[in-house]
């Protein structure tokens, strides 16, 4: 059993089955890409792990521990975090099934909450959103973002939305959602020689 912070429980195998294969291609994908980058010394961007509290603990055999219950100790904030060209690097991403439009319930309030705060601070901060029917992957700057869903009425954001302020993420064997690339394109403008190197 796996009580979240709202109040809603399931049962372990629920969780591993359903919500955590709810967007596992992309995490992989993005796994992925961070580890090239890594490699190759360009960034260091890292999945944020989700705290836990372990309550009940079945020992069926000496080496053969069961995780029966447990608690998220607190709502996570976003998906990844870490250090880019000298900047603290944020971002959430989620997957879309819908052709017409993002469901702003897959995005939460205290992940928008947190993204605020970090930009406050100086971070480089924003959402990735794979449409998977059209096989695109869009990175959307936060505060864009949070400023449409502020001013939106609407319980989602169209499609149409994200083709004309996102910004398509380029896909390559080792690193298959590139998104330094746009980052460089959006956050660092300027055609540095570090850039120009190929990194």
């Amino acid at each position: 059993m796996v009580n979240y912070p709202d109040g809603r429980k399931t049962t372990v195998s629920a969780v591993r089955i359903g919500a955590g294969r709810r967007g596992m291609e992309l995490e992989k994908e993005i796994n992925t890409t961070n580890d090239y980058y890594l490699s190759q010394d360009r960034a260091v961007i890292y999945k944020k792990p989700t705290p836990v509290t372990i309550v009940n603990v079945d020992y069926p055999a000496r080496n053969k521990a069961k995780i029966t219950e447990a608690y998220f100790k607190v709502p996570s904030t976003t998906d990844y975090n870490g250090i880019y060209r000298g900047k603290y690097i944020d971002f959430e991403a989620k997957e879309c099934h819908s052709r017409t439009s993002f469901p702003l319930k897959s995005i939460h309030p205290h992940q928008i909450e947190h993204l605020k705060n970090v930009v406050h601070h100086g971070a480089v901060a924003f959402v990735i959103i794979r449409f998977n029917e059209y096989d695109e992957t869009w990175l959307i700057d936060a505060m864009t973002m949070i400023d449409h869903i502020k001013d939106s009425t609407r319980s989602s954001i169209p499609y149409t939305w994200f083709r004309e302020h996102g910004h398509l993420i380029p896909y390559t064997y080792f690193k298959p959602v590139d998104y330094l690339q746009v980052v460089d394109e959006v956050y660092f403008k300027e055609n540095t020689e570090w850039q120009s190197a190929g990194n």
